[in-house]
């Protein structure tokens, strides 16, 4: 009898694209990988519609999702909306009370109205805000992660993490996270897995953990 395939599709983080996931092998005998990419969001669209939208790229039935970072918020939103099997969130946020303090005090102030995302020709911004580090040595690298620097989708972008209102942690999902995560470092606390030495960046350093881990996790 021959085994069924389990589709899985994974969303990057904020303006990244999913070139990030090129070390993610899983067997092929059991899984079939997807890439979602980031659409430039509809005027004033929310997130709620922006998930919906995305959905329409899912073309199989009972699918695992995996989003890091802001990607990590969308898919946590896609599956309000649809059914699916597995649900991981990777480098990024069980709710809104984990968002760091610096985002917290720029939902009260607005300040993030104010960033200079029209600098996103300036990778070493733009890898400070997707990835939590800055570049200099590795710049090439960052380059070929960093593709989606339209200044609409990153003021969109950066305005719906900082205005995520999830109450409380997705009861379907496995949250991952590294504990050195430095752009979102208080999501190591209550029901995840923690990755010793994992920083934002992980899918791409750690890889080898997803591709062991994985399979084990959607298929327990």
């Amino acid at each position: 009898m021959e085994q069924e395939i389990t589709h899985v599709y994974l969303m990057p983080g904020m303006a990244a694209n999913p070139i990030i996931f090129e070390h993610i092998k899983l067997p092929e005998d059991q899984f079939e990988i997807h890439w979602l990419e980031w659409m430039i969001p509809q005027k004033k669209e929310t997130l709620e519609s922006y998930a919906k939208r995305m959905i329409l790229n899912i073309k199989h039935d009972n699918v695992v999702l995996l989003g890091v970072s802001f990607g990590g918020i969308l898919v946590q939103e896609m599956s309000k909306h649809m059914a699916f099997k597995r649900l991981f969130v990777v480098s990024s946020v069980k709710s809104k009370h984990e968002l760091p303090k610096r985002m917290k005090v720029m939902k009260y102030t607005k300040a993030y109205k104010l960033l200079p995302t029209q600098l996103v020709s300036n990778i070493d911004f733009l890898a400070k805000y997707a990835f939590g580090e800055t570049v200099t040595k590795r710049i090439e690298l960052y380059k070929k992660y960093l593709s989606v620097s339209d200044k609409y989708y990153l003021d969109w972008a950066i305005e719906n993490v900082i205005e995520w209102d999830q109450d409380a942690p997705n009861e379907d999902a496995i949250y991952i996270q590294g504990d050195k995560d430095a752009v979102f470092p208080h999501s190591c606390v209550g029901n995840c897995i923690v990755l010793k030495g994992g920083t934002h960046v992980m899918v791409i350093n750690k890889y080898k953990w997803f591709n062991e881990n994985l399979p084990k996790l959607i298929l327990q």
